[in-house]
């Protein structure tokens, strides 16, 4: 069966038709023109912003013009990271789906349902005209996967909603009314480079199979990220057999805990059996560490092509130990809340190569004072190698509110039509909606969505039950918005 002739089908098929539109983030010129054709095609109101967001508007049905307007909002990029064997062009080729029994996945790839399925499902509700509803308006935002770019140039007046429901949680029946912020701590370096003495011969060390993940909401996993424990052999390389750095790769996006990483050398030829052994040494000591997370993980060493040029010495040493300093994980959970992780780190992207290295860090805390402490610890320790650093992409906490009208009616809906209580819970993710709220302070905002899991790598998938049961939920919510 083709995901499209799932159901509930108005969400599925709709969903189908974003999977057959390239849309990483930073690459969106075909989706926004898609959503807009689509639009127009439906008859249904739509714009696109100076930001490059789409704005979609529809009238109430008869009966419910007193309701208050609800805005859906959703982001229309996706994570593009793919396993190691895929060529899988993110900017030219449809996402290739499949069902795995409850779950729908992509094959070598993120599925994009993060936040596919949030957009789908506003697309769902505006092309059908049979269903009962008070006035729609639906934002659906760019780039929100790397800097929230779209919110964060969304000018006032652009919306008209009082409600907010952003479509981008990860559990279904779990309703997030609370969320960390945000910043990239960005770092680069210009070396000269030194020469290869010919002498030697060149390793290329591949650390691959990881988990990777969402670096808010799986970053209290304990799953490994793969440029820290690069950095780990490296420093003993260095220290052991003097072995020289010609290039080094981990990661290619910020927000998703890395799960490859790469690194050439150039080793005496006398070292190479002993070398070798170190790496077999090290790919013990990590699965010793972390075997019963990371169950794939592969460590291999192999000859490769001897550059000619390599990375000063004093300089390899001083990125080394930046890396190695440079705090990565959990930094401390909320003190009131002890199950939520309130600031964490992730050094997402490290390159080193011709004469350059750049690092990309994304800090996350719900206090602003750790947000500044832990950017500040993260600036010091690449800094102090000499570094360039630049903080940027900042973006605010939501801060919950405990006495929010719209959360006391998703709560007594929920219940009424799933028999159970839901869940009302902060969350470490970043989230659009605080962004929102400073531009829109009476807007009362609150986040749910179908249940996905692994977003922001090829293991990302969405369970298809939880799907059904979120949309029936949406439709009757709609049906018992507050009167204006």
């Amino acid at each position: 069966m083709e995901i499209k002739n799932l159901e509930p089908r108005g969400i599925w098929q709709n969903f189908y038709l974003l999977t057959q539109v390239p849309r990483p983030s930073g690459h969106l010129e075909k989706i926004q023109a898609f959503l807009l054709k689509w639009a127009k095609e439906k008859n249904i109101e739509a714009f696109q912003d100076n930001a490059g967001n789409i704005i979609m508007r529809k009238p109430a049905t008869p009966g419910f013009e007193n309701l208050k307007m609800v805005t859906f909002e959703g982001h229309m990029d996706m994570v593009p990271q793919k396993a190691a064997d895929s060529n899988h062009n993110f900017e030219t080729d449809p996402i290739e789906t499949y069902i795995d029994g409850d779950w729908v996945k992509a094959k070598g790839t993120t599925l994009g349902s993060d936040d596919g399925m949030g957009v789908a499902t506003a697309m769902a509700i505006f092309e059908n005209n049979s269903l009962e509803h008070g006035p729609l308006e639906a934002i659906f935002t760019v780039d929100e996967e790397t800097c929230m770019y779209g919110v964060s140039h969304l000018e006032a007046g652009t919306l008209k909603g009082d409600i907010l429901l952003n479509l981008d949680n990860e559990t279904e029946g779990e309703f997030i009314i609370g969320c960390a912020g945000g910043m990239d701590v960005a770092g680069s370096l210009d070396y000269q480079e030194a020469s290869t003495e010919e002498e030697d011969i060149a390793v290329k060390v591949t650390l691959k199979g990881l988990k990777g993940g969402h670096s808010g909401l799986e970053i209290s996993l304990g799953r490994a990220n793969a440029n820290k424990l690069m950095a780990r052999l490296l420093d003993d390389a260095v220290k052991e057999f003097d072995a020289d750095l010609a290039s080094w790769e981990g990661g290619n996006m910020r927000n998703a805990i890395p799960n490859r990483a790469e690194a050439v050398l150039t080793i005496n030829p006398d070292d190479k059996a002993a070398f070798e052994a170190l790496v077999a040494e090290w790919k013990e000591t990590f699965i010793n560490e972390y075997g019963s997370i990371e169950d794939e993980l592969e460590l291999t060493m192999e000859a490769t092509e001897l550059p000619g040029k390599i990375v000063p010495a004093e300089i390899r040493d001083n990125f080394i130990n930046a890396v190695m300093a440079c705090h990565c994980g959990v930094l401390r959970n909320i003190p009131a809340i002890p199950h939520i992780v309130e600031t964490s780190c992730n050094l997402g992207i490290v390159k080193v190569a011709n004469g350059n290295i750049k690092t990309d860090v994304l800090v996350r805390s719900s206090c602003e004072s750790m947000l500044d402490y832990l950017a500040e610890s993260v600036n010091a320790a690449f800094s102090m190698a000499g570094m360039q650093t630049t903080f940027g992409g900042r973006y605010p906490a939501w801060q919950p509110n405990n006495n929010s009208p719209i959360v006391a009616v998703v709560s007594q809906v929920y219940k009424k039509v799933n028999g159970e209580d839901c869940k009302v819970e902060v969350v470490h993710a970043g989230l659009e909606c605080g962004i929102i709220q400073t531009i829109y302070p009476n807007m009362d905002a609150v986040s749910f969505g179908p249940t996905l899991r692994s977003p922001h790598t090829p293991f990302e998938r969405c369970n298809i039950p939880s799907v059904a049961k979120y949309y029936k939920f949406v439709l009757e919510l709609l049906k018992n918005i507050p009167e204006k």
